[in-house]
Parts: structure tokens; sequence; C-alpha cells
């Protein structure tokens, strides 16, 4: 069933990068936990620490694609390794002003330093699509076994990060993570033989923003962000309003878990079809099974409702890596997936913080109306960008070099959905 897994890895130097980055993965994981807990800890103010941590994943959503246009321009280890000790700088402070009572101000300053780090996981996405570009089939599974890395990571790092903070000290999980994430990064950077070449200044062309469909991605993940992020608040919140808050993190863990499984078993299927087309299912399926958390009447029912709903969000995720991979140039790879990752970002924040309200003014089983909202204006959104893609029947050129032919009438179709659509022109 794995033998499309040991395909992937036969190209070399594949491992290398892959485990390289691995350590900077489960950092980025353990980031907010870390920083919350310390926060909360040594200043006694969840609040505050809610704010601090607030802060940063502003910061993050400003930087990020700035910083993974750099990449595209100046290549992966010109810009990894500066960036990366800038960003670990800054946590190493927040560390020594959190411990040592300095002024609240310069917790806000570490962290926005802090959180100026480049998009490791765009950047290992954009050496798998320069290796297997004119390999749709290893790529589609490439992107599988990245997403899975991704939920397996989310899964454990928080709980290691809320383990250390705990039991050994409040500054230990964010020491831990500075570590890992200053290995991780400069390890990844060391592995020259894969990175993606740079291309020159007129390879580069419009921002990815302005093909057709990344913007359309970026809103969808947008709403796709608020249901993870509600999704978490409401659990917590619900779980605790029946006496069992310890519940909570086995709840999401299963939520978390079902997507790592499906991503794994979706990422051995030999896809077909419109990457649109695709894309537009695996939202429709994210939104459809996510409504019976609604009828769910306890944690039992709960866990097992969100553990199916999570076997269609990493098949989205994936689809959508495959869907921007093919969208933008390659010259402009990072600054694509970073741009539609930014979306769900600031999703998660305000999905948390409407949840929180929403539980605060309609009870805790009602909070769950969010997520519901969130995947059906997700699925809105999707159709409102690709709806068009089902109905298009026009051969004309797959831009960006997909590969792949595009059939006329009722026949097989392939290619990323926009065949129909003229060039802009400009």
């Amino acid at each position: 069933m794995f033998s499309q897994y040991r395909h992937l890895f036969a190209a070399p130097g594949a491992i290398a990068f892959t485990f390289a980055a691995l350590p900077a993965r489960m950092a980025i994981s353990m980031f907010g936990v870390s920083i919350v807990i310390m926060v909360a800890s040594l200043r006694d103010s969840y609040a505050l620490a809610g704010s601090v941590s607030a802060a940063g994943l502003v910061v993050t959503a400003l930087l990020a694609p700035w910083i993974a246009r750099w990449v595209d321009r100046y290549g992966q280890s010109r810009v990894v390794v500066p960036t990366a000790l800038f960003s670990a700088a800054g946590a190493a402070a927040l560390v020594l002003c959190a411990g040592a009572g300095a002024p609240v101000w310069t917790l806000f300053a570490a962290n926005i330093v802090a959180a100026a780090n480049p998009n490791v996981g765009a950047m290992v996405r954009a050496r798998w699509a320069a290796l297997y570009r004119d390999r749709p089939d290893l790529l589609h599974t490439a992107n599988a076994l990245e997403q899975t890395v991704d939920e397996l990571c989310f899964m454990t790092g928080p709980v290691i990060a809320a383990l250390l903070c705990t039991t050994v000290a409040p500054q230990a999980g964010l020491t831990v993570t500075v570590v890992l994430f200053v290995t991780g990064s400069l390890a990844l950077a060391a592995q020259r033989r894969t990175e993606p070449k740079v291309h020159a200044v007129r390879e580069r062309g419009r921002s990815p923003l302005r093909e057709r469909g990344v913007l359309e991605i970026a809103v969808t993940f947008l709403f796709t962000g608020a249901l993870f992020g509600s999704v978490e608040v409401v659990t917590v919140a619900y779980a605790e309003s029946l006496g069992h808050p310890a519940a909570a993190g086995v709840i999401l863990g299963l939520f978390a878990g079902g997507s790592a499984v499906s991503g794994l078993a979706f990422g051995t299927l030999r896809v077909r079809g419109a990457a649109a087309v695709r894309f537009l299912i695996c939202v429709a399926a994210m939104a459809v099974l996510i409504q019976p958390v609604l009828l769910a009447a306890n944690l039992w029912a709960l866990a097992g409702v969100l553990f199916v709903a999570g076997f269609a969000t990493a098949p989205t995720l994936i689809t959508s890596m495959t869907l921007v991979q093919e969208l933008v140039p390659p010259a402009r790879i990072n600054e694509g997936m970073t741009l539609t990752m930014t979306g769900l970002l600031i999703g998660v924040s305000a999905g948390a913080s409407i949840g929180g309200w929403a539980v605060e003014t309609a009870g805790a089983r009602n909070g769950y109306l969010t997520p519901s909202i969130a995947a059906g204006l997700a699925l809105l959104a999707a159709l409102i960008g690709f709806g068009p893609a089902l109905f298009r029947r026009r051969r004309i050129p797959v831009p960006h070099g997909c590969g792949e032919q595009v059939t006329v009438g009722g026949s097989p179709r392939t290619g990323n959905g926009f065949e129909g659509r003229q060039p802009d022109g400009d």
C-alpha cells in the first residue's frame, strides 16, 4: 500500500532534507503553547499570555509572505540561516525577559522579533515540487507526506511543550523550542544538493495573489482556519463544562489523528481529474463531516464525530498545495504556498476569538455553531472561486508546465481546473 512512499524517497537527498527539517517543524508546533504557559506561569496572567501570543501571530501573518519572497529571490540557504538566528534571538530574549520581571512591553517586543521566522514547511514542500514537478503522482504523495508530518507535529509538539513547562520549568518549553528550531533550520540550509534553484528576475512574474485561484484558496483557508481555531476553543470549554477538562486534549488529538490517517491513505491514491475539482470535493466533504458536531450529545459522541470529521481536513490541505504548485510559477513557489497558509493562520486566530465569544454568549454546547458556520463559508468561498471549473470543457494549455492535457467533451479531464479562463494579458 505504501510503495508510493518508498518511490518518493528514491530521489537523492530526499531523506536528508525531510529529516533535517523535522526538528524545526516540531519547534513551530511547540512555540505558541510554550509562550502561553511560560508567560501565564511567570506573570500570573492568561490575558497577558494570550495577548503576547496573538501579537506574534499577527507579525507572522504579515512577515511570512515577505520572507518567503526573499527565499524565492535569493535561495533557501541564504535566507533561512539569518532569519532563523534572528527569530531564535527574539525567543531567547523572551525567555530572559519573562523570567527577569522585565517590563511588559519587552515581552511583546521580543515575541515580535521571534515571530519573524522562515516557513520551513513551505521550503520542504518547494524541494519536493522541484524534484517531482513532472511527476504529479509523486508530487501528490509528497504533499500527503508533508501534511501528515504537520499533523503529527501538532499532535505531539504542544503536549511535549506543556510537559516541559509544567514539570521542568516554565521557561523549559520555549528553551527547547529554540534549540530545535535553530538545529532544524541550519540542518535544512546545509542540504544544498536539493535546494531549488533561484530563478532570474524576468522569470518571477507577478505576485502569486494575481494568479487565478491563489486568492480563492487563501480566502477558503481563512474560513477553514476559523473552523480549526473555533473547534479547539469550543471543545476545551465544552469538556470543562461537563467536568472533564482533560478530555479536551484527547478529543482534539483524535481530530488531528483522523486527519493524519486520511492524509497517509490519500497519498497512496492515484488521483485523477482537475485539481480544482478535487479541491472543491474535499472542501465540501469537510463542510459536511463537521456538521454532526451539532448533534453530539456527550464527549464520547463528540470524539467520534471529530475523528471522522478529521478525515476530510488532510485531503483538503494536500489538494490545495498541489493546486498552488500548479498555479504558481516555480520562481515564486515559496511565496505562493506561504500566502495561502497565512490565510489559514489568520483564520485560526480569528476562529479562536469568535469561538470564545460564542461560548461566553451562547454557552459551550452552542459554541459549535461557530465551526459549523465557518465550514459552510469555506465551501461557499470555494464554490465562488472554483465552481466554474466543474463546467469548463474547452481545451487550452495548462499553465506553468503541469505536464497534463485537458480533453474536450465528456472524456476524462486533468489539469488544474482553470483551463477555460483566458490569460490576463498583463
